[in-house]
């Protein structure tokens, strides 16, 4: 089993307390190296790699929009 499947594996196991610990430390490590952080509070750390994959969301359901659109009848 990897390493990360291990982590989660072990994460439903964890208390409050060791959830908010994880936390921290991941967040820690995003700030440690330095990826392209564009918003880092108290809720999370937000990266280029997150913008880049909250603006394909967006655009692929405006595409559905688009094309459940053009194919109702018209008024």
């Amino acid at each position: 089993m990897s390493t990360l499947g291990e982590i989660e594996a072990a994460l439903p196991r964890l208390n409050d307390d060791e959830l908010r610990q994880l936390d921290r430390t991941v967040r820690r490590l995003y700030r440690e190296r330095h990826p392209k952080v564009i918003y880092d509070d108290a809720y999370g750390v937000y990266t280029d790699a997150d913008l880049i994959a909250s603006a394909e969301e967006a655009f692929l359901m405006y595409d559905k929009e688009e094309k459940e659109h053009a194919n109702r009848p018209p008024r």
